[in-house]
């Protein structure tokens, strides 16, 4: 199967974002690497972790856990990879927390991406739909998480868009069987 080198999944919290890219990736027929940006800081998110790693446990995937350096793992690939990255608004949470320069983070993640020896499959949440956050620090977030997400559309081949489990394609023509 012909696969794009760059794909964005965007949707809403728990619209099926995951599940839709996890089974693009299987579908593609190469080594599956699964790029992890998640960090726990308190109960819940070391049990949502937990189970993500255990959907994935005997399934072939080999899990990299990189929440503010995407470039190391994405540079590393090799031909017959394919990574699934889940996800970029998780990334930028983690570099806007520690004080890093997200732009320039990005600069870097995309110029490796071009130059990834393997595709790389990116999920990413739209925030956009809600309310205006009350508070600087959830503002400045949602707007720079709809920066990101317009360049991660700009750059990639293939955009789907998922809501209520239902792929869309936004741009692109998505692999035979995928949508």
């Amino acid at each position: 199967m012909e696969f794009p080198q760059f794909s964005v999944v965007i949707g809403g919290a728990a619209s099926g974002k995951s599940r839709f890219s996890e089974d693009l990736v299987r579908r593609s027929g190469l080594a599956k690497v699964y790029i992890a940006t998640a960090q726990a800081f308190d109960a819940e998110m070391h049990r949502k972790i937990d189970d993500h790693k255990a959907a994935r446990i005997g399934k072939g995937w080999r899990t990299v856990e990189a929440p503010q350096q995407l470039n190391i793992p994405i540079a590393q690939l090799e031909l017959g990879e394919i990574a699934l990255l889940d996800c970029a608004t998780l990334w930028l949470s983690n570099l806007m927390l520690s004080d890093m320069d997200w732009r320039h983070e990005a600069d870097i993640l995309f110029d490796t991406i071009e130059n990834a020896e393997a595709p790389v499959v990116i999920v990413t949440n739209e925030t956009g739909y809600g309310i205006v956050p009350e508070n600087a620090l959830a503002r400045s977030f949602r707007q720079a998480q709809g920066e990101l997400n317009q360049r991660l559309a700009a750059e990639a081949e293939l955009v789907v868009a998922v809501m209520a489990g239902l792929p869309i394609v936004l741009k692109g023509t998505a692999p035979a069987g995928a949508v």
